[in-house]
């Protein structure tokens, strides 16, 4: 039974795609599903509002217009948070900002956005679509403190250190991350991207030594085979629980503030960071 400082958390494994009504039916089981479980936090995958690109080659696009955009005060956004009601809900969306477009997640509850992020990483041809973000920043909410990225924003340590710097208990990245372009392998659960997507949700969560929620889009479109791979890590990487390949909630039960004292008690991770060493010297200079 969950207790007033455990924390129900989930992350999701699902397909999303161009029509928003379907999307939105999808995420409205999702939540109805989570909420039963008595989910408090639910994760839901990158590009769920509106489907991710067809391919990563920038040639394969054919005749989609891409993502819908939507404004992060617009009115896709507002029924996300009334399906949110009581919990906390995260989503990708590709947001409109003036001219710019950008791959995006957002924070909501039925109160309204409590966080907002764009992604800074962008692999192979997905700067043909999208602007760049150029930050990562913590916020609190009533599930604790998070800080979100997206899908290859955690292929770069600084990315999860710098939101937990700031203060975040619980790392929440969603993503469409797909399986290896090449040498691609029959059983997803052998793919070698597969791999990484989760050694990198692994590492980010027992470096930080916080708690990790990793989403994922599930299925196929376009080009794109996604791995799948919902979970939920604690802040010593070890994944309390994972939907594999296929689609699903991955849903866990924690005491956040218990699981950090206890990893960070011994070995402090942040605690013992030595920031005036790790300057890099300046190119061509002699090492002391």
């Amino acid at each position: 039974m969950t207790t007033l400082r455990t924390l129900r958390m989930a992350a999701v494994s699902a397909g999303f795609g161009r029509d928003l009504e379907e999307d939105f039916a999808v995420a409205e089981r999702l939540i109805k599903e989570a909420r039963a479980e008595g989910v408090r936090l639910l994760a839901l995958p990158e590009a769920a509002l509106g489907g991710y690109l067809l391919s990563l080659d920038g040639d394969d696009a054919g005749d989609d217009p891409g993502p819908p955009p939507l404004a992060v005060d617009g009115p896709e956004i507002r029924r996300l948070s009334a399906l949110a009601g009581e919990m906390t809900v995260i989503a990708g969306y590709c947001e409109a900002a003036g001219d710019q477009r950008y791959n995006s997640v957002v924070c909501v509850t039925g109160d309204g956005v409590l966080g907002n992020h764009r992604k800074v990483h962008q692999p192979l041809s997905e700067d043909a679509s999208y602007a760049s973000g150029d930050r990562f920043r913590a916020f609190d909410t009533p599930v604790g403190r998070l800080g979100m990225m997206i899908c290859y924003d955690k292929a770069f340590p600084e990315s999860a250190r710098a939101l937990a710097l700031d203060g975040a208990q619980i790392g929440v990245c969603v993503s469409a991350w797909p399986g290896s372009r090449t040498n691609a392998a029959t059983d997803l659960a052998e793919d070698r991207w597969k791999r990484r997507f989760d050694l990198f949700d692994r590492a980010r969560a027992l470096e930080n030594q916080m708690v990790w929620l990793s989403a994922n889009q599930a299925g196929t479109f376009g080009s794109l085979r996604f791995v799948g791979s919902a979970k939920v890590v604690d802040p010593g990487g070890e994944i309390l629980a994972d939907t594999g390949v296929g689609a699903g909630i991955a849903v866990a039960e924690l005491d956040v503030a218990q699981a950090l004292e206890t990893a960070r008690r011994s070995m402090g991770h942040l605690r013992d960071r030595r920031p005036e060493t790790y300057a890099l010297s300046t190119p061509g200079a002699p090492s002391a």
